[in-house]
């Protein structure tokens, strides 16, 4: 059998370390990032987001209505904030809006 290198990790920080390892933190800040467009803009706005992708540090999100585009196009700086603060950390630097 063999010996873990330490016997006293908690679960939390197992799977940060596992995470760590596998270089699964990019994936992870993917599903969190959409997860938290999705938990921001509610159901009016949702309804008409096709898709939600994060690359790199910029959120590129599709929008069915042009109208909608526009309007949150004028708040993309507080959308960020919002988004960021939802997150945790500074994850989305840029938000592009199609």
């Amino acid at each position: 059998m063999a010996k873990r290198k330490n016997s006293h990790l908690n679960m939390g920080d197992a799977l940060n370390e596992f995470i760590k390892e596998n270089k699964l933190q990019k994936g992870i800040d993917k599903v969190d990032a959409k997860e938290a467009w999705v938990k921001l803009m509610g159901n009016g706005v949702n309804n008409y987001t096709t898709q939600v992708e994060l690359r790199n540090e910029t959120l590129f999100v599709s929008l069915s209505s042009s109208v909608l585009r526009q309007e949150l196009s004028m708040g993309k700086s507080k959308i960020i904030a919002m988004l960021n603060e939802e997150l945790g950390k500074n994850l989305v630097k840029k938000l592009v809006l199609r």
